[in-house]
């Protein structure tokens, strides 16, 4: 078994928390400022948003609005329309990107790598064969080579389509 080791993340976990949820300061703050927070789109229960430190160019989040650790916690309406998200998301990555897959998924807790501990929220993001690079893996680096004015609007067409 090959193991991959991304000591560079160590830095962005070692950062002292702020105590206020950064979701709960999005989602309370004036929807003018969406943009700047790199909010996509608003739902009724949950809303979508570019993830601030991407993995690569297209990593969106999805995030309920209930603040809530855990999936059992949110209700089969706030379920149905994050997967309408996640849904709407995968598609427009596969078309606007022209992915070879998609990683989707959440981290729950802190052993299980969620930098955003009591919040649940989603990731979806675009992967293609050979992604890895030489600045990752050895410099400890990542490439996101997109503009995120341009990934918002790349993500933001798949919401303005549906």
């Amino acid at each position: 078994m090959k193991h991959i080791y991304a000591p560079h993340r160590s830095s962005y976990f070692e950062l002292p928390r702020d105590p206020e949820c950064l979701f709960c300061r999005i989602l309370s703050a004036d929807t003018s400022q969406d943009r700047q927070n790199l909010v996509i789109h608003r739902g009724e229960l949950s809303f979508v948003m570019l993830n601030k430190y991407p993995y690569n160019n297209g990593h969106t989040m999805v995030v309920p609005f209930a603040h809530v650790t855990y999936i059992r916690d949110l209700d089969q309406n706030t379920l149905a329309e994050i997967y309408s998200f996640l849904k709407l998301i995968e598609k427009t990555l596969f078309s606007e990107y022209n992915a070879d897959g998609v990683n989707m998924g959440l981290n729950i807790k802190e052993a299980a790598g969620a930098g955003i501990i009591d919040h649940i929220h989603y990731h979806i993001l675009p992967r293609w064969k050979g992604d890895s690079n030489f600045m990752t893996s050895i410099a400890g680096t990542r490439v996101v080579p997109e503009d995120f004015n341009i990934t918002y609007r790349k993500i933001q067409k798949g919401f303005l389509t549906k």
